[in-house]
């Protein structure tokens, strides 16, 4: 595995740094000033402390500037998940193991006519658990239909969450805990900077359990939500391990009635989960390295742990998402998309995602009109599977020369043979795959003026793309001198006009 191309020159302070644990960590010391592999074992550990010594003195008495401090450390966290056939229906056990008194169920209009919902509301009163239905969730959440849920849990003040629904349900879920359990936090102070103050979650939140209904978004693992600021013209959210689910109950039944355009978004953005953790900058390349662990962000790019959930993910998708989009009735592949969801939620919940959700957000945000067949909505809607899907082409074309072996590896997930493609055309290759995949699919818009963009768009789709700092600081290949960003982002949505 080739390591991604370091995005700054790093300043001597921190090469002095890197140096200095490169002399500690490599056996022989690799410290050009006293490495000699001529000389005995014993002769190499007295240089190695010698060296190590001398870099000590010598660089640690140079202020070192932290905010080009690399990170040294990633951490894993996930939602505790049940995953099985039928599995809905202890939910309400589990409020009682819980201790949970007073519970709010989050849902939308169409959800709360399905069985998943009745099973969870029998399961509470089963067990004599007191509870309130929030029925209002917005799919595409936008800062007004989330103040509203936030408005209804406060006086009620429950105890615990149940989120019966998609990634939006889940997603607004999360938010009316936050800010229950902080009541006088302007709405502002968690949402991501700089749109907002991005402050950390200092407390824990109360128990929410999700039930997810679609097989996509894997919010049921991941600390963050998401929601359209609408002054702004921009997607943004909340990003924080503490506002992910105790517990998510994945019950392949509840995903039964999808229908067919939904299926077919939701697993586009699983494919894009995975496909963007799997390239993302390694975590140890992210700066700047959290002065204390509570900044840690969620999203830390590429980790060992994070791979094998988004890699496993991304081949499950390949092959079955196909399957269960075409065919309602082909209940392995429902099933195996709920579980690939998941597990891309794990793999990007930690390692985060990238260009194709940072560019999504005002592609999503910026509607022109367009509507998605199959949506039963009454506004003009870009599913978010669509938006981050449209530009994976151009994407991941443009990331490849960060990573080629990585690019490969995405590319042979598709079923291409990689044993005679060169190192350089890995991007040309993963495009190509991509975009057959997408089309094979069906029905999805093949690129931004399918959805009514036009090429005098793409200056305020750029703007909207800026401030999504959170997962831009993860691309590979994207400069960091902001003039320099607009004009690849800029070329970025060019190519994605069509595809």
């Amino acid at each position: 595995m080739v390591a991604p191309a370091v995005r700054v020159a790093p300043s001597a302070a921190t090469r002095a740094l890197n140096l200095l644990r490169t002399v500690q960590f490599t056996h022989p010391p690799s410290c050009p000033c006293h490495s000699n592999p001529s000389h005995h074992h014993h002769h190499q550990q007295q240089q190695q402390t010698l060296s190590l010594a001398h870099h000590v003195r010598r660089h640690l008495a140079t202020p070192v500037d932290p905010s080009r401090e690399k990170e040294y450390a990633f951490e894993m966290a996930a939602s505790s998940i049940r995953f099985g056939p039928g599995a809905t229906k202890e939910v309400g056990m589990d409020f009682k193991n819980l201790g949970a008194k007073r519970v709010c169920v989050v849902t939308d209009a169409n959800v709360a006519k399905l069985d998943a919902m009745k099973q969870a509301v029998e399961g509470l009163s089963r067990e004599g658990i007191e509870f309130t239905v929030f029925d209002k969730v917005r799919v595409e959440p936008k800062d007004s239909s989330i103040k509203e849920a936030i408005a209804f849990a406060k006086p009620y003040n429950p105890d615990a969450f149940l989120a019966v629904g998609g990634g939006s349900v889940i997603d607004t879920a999360k938010l009316m805990n936050l800010y229950t359990v902080f009541p006088d936090a302007d709405f502002l102070d968690f949402v991501n900077a700089p749109l907002g103050k991005g402050l950390p979650v200092t407390k824990p939140l109360k128990p929410l359990v999700a039930v997810p209904t679609t097989a996509g978004t894997g919010s049921e693992t991941t600390g963050t939500a998401i929601f359209d600021l609408v002054a702004k013209k921009a997607k943004t959210g909340v990003a924080h391990r503490n506002l992910k689910p105790t517990l998510g109950i994945c019950d392949p039944i509840n995903t039964r009635t999808m229908p067919s355009a939904v299926h077919a978004s939701s697993g586009l953005d699983v494919l894009c989960h995975s496909l963007e953790s799997w390239t993302a900058i390694p975590f140890n390349e992210r700066v700047p390295r959290p002065t204390n662990p509570i900044n840690r962000p969620a999203y830390q790019g590429a980790n060992p742990i994070s791979d094998i959930f988004s890699l496993n993910a991304l081949r499950s998708t390949v092959k079955y998402l196909p399957r269960a989009v075409k065919d309602p009735e082909d209940f392995e592949a429902q099933s195996q998309m709920l579980l690939a969801a998941t597990l891309a939620g794990v793999g990007f919940g930690n390692a985060g995602v990238h260009l194709c959700h940072g560019m999504s957000y005002p592609i999503s945000g910026q509607n022109p009109g367009y509507k998605h067949a199959g949506y039963a909505v009454d506004h003009p809607i870009i599913p978010h599977g669509v938006s981050v899907a449209v530009t994976a082409p151009a994407v991941f074309r443009f990331t490849a020369p960060s990573n080629p072996d990585r690019h490969l590896a995405a590319a042979e997930a598709f079923g291409v043979d990689i044993s005679n493609v060169k190192r350089e055309s890995a991007g040309e290759v993963l495009s190509e795959a991509i975009a057959e995949f997408l089309i094979k699919l069906g029905d999805q818009p093949r690129g931004l003026k399918a959805l009514g963009f036009k090429s005098s768009d793409i200056d305020s789709l750029v703007e909207g793309t800026i401030p999504q700092k959170r997962v831009l600081m993860l691309a590979p290949n994207l400069s960091e001198e902001i003039s320099a960003e607009k004009e690849e982002l800029r070329k970025l949505f060019e190519q994605s006009m069509e595809y």
